[in-house]
């Protein structure tokens, strides 16, 4: 068994346990289950310069502790200051550390920016727990779902006016899992089976995604130079977690990025 299958199994065990504890009537009770959802994918698809979806996450299966002396409000309060397009929370508690709480704070300190929940989306209860929390988006993984229920999590997300991100990892789960009730797609450039990461990933997949959905890459983006190569083959949007998350100020480390992706902007200003 590798780790995405621990996971999934363990996250189809987590589910019954927190059915038991809440049934789907208390989670539409949930303060933010009624709140209006703000969409990525449209400030994505405005944008005409690379924009950076900015992670918190504390560990990783494959990395360990990243930084686990941190807090969510602070650090997303910093992304959103030094100019992230969206944050990203992780929800996962046994293999990354994350949890309600974090998301919960997080919203709570960034009101008006759109929201990830990062999480192995498996069932239909896990959407109803996304919308409680206040999340504007869910993450979806071909990689460990059928494309039936790809199809059926993402109309239903759609009916809750979440956003859905469809997440990647080569040609075949693409073609297989596409719809019309996705928005973003993600190419993960780390293989969730092995965890070794490769941007030719998200450059061999380019030209198979069609227009009409948003762009966005994830995973081994490290530095300028990467981001402005993925973003002229026609990627909006960088998830972006461990680089600035193995800092001891994340937000700085955007700000430090974003820094970069201006002044090669303005050099390719020049040379035109």
């Amino acid at each position: 068994m590798n780790i995405l299958e621990k996971i999934i199994a363990r996250k189809r065990t987590e589910i019954l346990e927190s059915k038991k504890e809440k049934s789907f009537a208390d989670l539409e009770k949930g303060i933010y289950f009624s709140k209006s959802t703000i969409s990525l994918a449209k400030a994505l698809k405005a944008a005409t310069t690379p924009q950076i979806i900015s992670e918190f996450k504390r560990k990783s299966p494959s990395k360990g502790i990243i930084n686990d002396q941190v807090r969510p409000e602070f650090v997303t309060k910093d992304y959103v200051a030094a100019g992230a397009v969206g944050l990203s929370v992780l929800t996962d508690q046994d293999f990354f550390g994350g949890s309600f709480d974090d998301f919960l704070q997080a919203r709570e300190a960034n009101p008006g920016i759109p929201m990830l929940r990062k999480d192995f989306i498996v069932d239909e209860y896990q959407l109803f727990e996304a919308k409680s929390i206040g999340a504007d988006v869910i993450l979806l993984i071909a990689a460990c779902l059928t494309p039936s229920e790809v199809a059926d999590l993402s109309r239903k997300a759609h009916e809750l006016g979440l956003d859905v991100l469809l997440e990647v990892h080569n040609q075949q789960e693409l073609e297989e899992t596409i719809g019309d009730h996705i928005d973003i797609v993600g190419v993960n450039n780390r293989n969730l089976k092995t965890f070794e990461t490769s941007i030719e990933t998200s450059i061999a997949l380019s030209e198979q995604i069609p227009d009409s959905f948003v762009k966005i890459s994830e995973s081994g983006l490290k530095d300028a130079d990467t981001i402005v190569r993925l973003f002229q083959h026609g990627y909006k949007g960088f998830l972006i977690g461990e680089t600035f998350m193995k800092t001891v100020n994340p937000g700085t480390a955007l700000a430090d990025l974003q820094k970069n992706l201006a002044q090669h902007s303005n050099l390719n200003s020049l040379i035109l």
